[in-house]
C-alpha cells in the first residue's frame, strides 16, 4: 500500500472462527505483509535451520541475510504479501495453529503509536493529529501514513511500530488515516540520550559548511542565515547531558521552514551537516543524527516520506 492508497479495509477478526489465512490473504491483497501469531500472540519461532539466525536472516532485516526458508521464521521479517507463501504447505500448518493475524507496518508504509492505556490516549488527543483508530484490549492503535524506526516505552504507555516490528491486525478502525507527523518523529527522535562525556561516538568527515555559494536560490541574507544556524548549533551543543537527540530533529526541522519559501537551492544539505557534526561532538551517535536531520528536514520542508 502507498501513502496515497486506500487504507486497508479487511473485516474485524472474529477470533472464534479461526479463519485467520483468509484475513491473511485481504491485507495481502491490500498490500499489508500479515503473518500469523502462535499462543500467546507472539510470533512463531525459528525452524531449526534458522535458530539463532544461523541462515542469515531474512533479507529485509537490519543484518541483511539470504535465507530463504519457507517456514515462518524471523518474526515480523517473515511478514509478506505473496499468496504463494502464505498459502504454501509450511504457512498452512501455522495458520491452523495460530491464535491471531500480525501484520508489519514499516512493510506496508505504515507507522502505529500503540496507546497502552488512557493517559496515554489522552496525551494523544492533545499532542497528535487525529488519523485512522483501532481500538486494542487496553488501549487504541493510532496509524499515520509514513514509516518510521520502531521504539518501545517513548513515554508512558506509548510505543512506536513501524519499521523491524509487528502490530496485531485488530480489524480495520476508524477515521481518515492521517500523514505521519513530526510530534512522533520526535518521540523516538528523543528516544536515544546523549552518551556519557568523553565517550568517543564517531568522527564526522570535513565537509564543506554552508556559505553564500552554495545558496544561489535562498531569499535569506548571509546574516540571516548564520544567525539561525549559529543559534541552533549552540541549542544541540549545551545539551552535553541527555535531549541531543531531539534536539537535533527540532533544530533542524526549524532551519528548514526558514526556507521552506524560497525558490532553491538553500544549501540545506550544508546546513545538516554543521548540525550532524555539532550533535556528534556531545555525543550523538553519527548514524542517529543524520537520520534526525533528514527527518528534521524533510519535515521542515514539508517533503518527509
Amino acid at each position: 500500500m502507498t501513502p496515497d492508497s486506500k487504507p486497508p479495509r479487511p473485516r474485524a477478526m472474529n477470533h472464534l472462527d479461526g479463519n485467520h489465512l483468509r484475513t491473511a490473504l485481504e491485507l495481502a491483497a491490500a498490500s499489508v505483509p500479515p503473518l500469523p501469531l502462535r499462543a500467546g500472540k507472539v510470533p512463531f519461532g525459528n525452524c531449526r535451520a534458522c535458530a539463532g539466525s544461523a541462515c542469515g536472516g531474512r533479507p529485509n532485516m537490519k543484518s541483511p541475510g539470504t535465507c530463504r526458508c519457507p517456514a515462518v521464521c524471523h518474526g515480523w521479517a517473515a511478514a509478506t504479501t505473496d499468496t504463494n507463501v502464505l498459502t504454501s504447505p509450511a504457512w498452512t500448518a501455522a495458520w491452523r495453529e495460530a491464535q491471531a493475524v500480525a501484520y508489519h507496518p514499516g512493510g506496508a508504509r505504515l507507522t502505529v503509536v500503540d496507546l497502552d492505556n488512557a493517559q496515554a490516549i489522552a496525551w494523544a488527543r492533545e499532542n497528535l493529529p487525529p488519523t485512522r483508530t483501532v481500538p486494542t484490549t487496553r488501549g487504541e492503535h493510532w496509524i499515520y501514513r509514513g514509516a518510521m524506526r520502531s521504539a518501545n516505552s517513548v513515554r508512558p504507555g506509548v510505543d512506536i511500530k513501524s519499521r523491524m516490528a509487528y502490530a496485531r491486525w485488530l480489524g480495520p478502525g476508524t477515521g481518515t488515516m492521517a500523514a505521519l507527523p513530526s510530534a512522533v518523529l520526535a518521540l523516538v527522535a528523543g528516544e536515544e540520550t546523549t552518551s556519557a562525556r568523553g565517550e568517543v561516538v564517531s568522527s564526522v568527515p570535513v565537509r564543506a559548511a554552508w556559505d553564500a555559494t552554495v545558496a544561489t536560490g535562498c531569499r535569506h541574507t548571509e546574516r540571516y542565515v548564520r544567525t539561525g544556524l549559529e543559534r541552533g548549533l549552540a541549542m544541540v551543543r549545551a545539551r552535553t547531558e541527555s535531549g541531543a537527540g531531539s534536539q537535533v530533529f527540532g533544530v533542524a526541522q526549524f532551519l528548514a521552514k526558514q526556507h521552506a519559501q524560497c525558490p532553491g537551492p538553500c544549501g540545506l544539505e550544508a546546513l545538516g551537516w554543521q548540525i550532524v557534526t555539532a550533535a556528534v561532538s556531545v555525543g550523538v551517535p553519527e548514524a542517529y543524527a543524520e537520520r534526525a536531520v533528514a527527518n528534521g528536514l524533510g519535515m521542515g520542508s514539508g517533503r518527509a516520506a
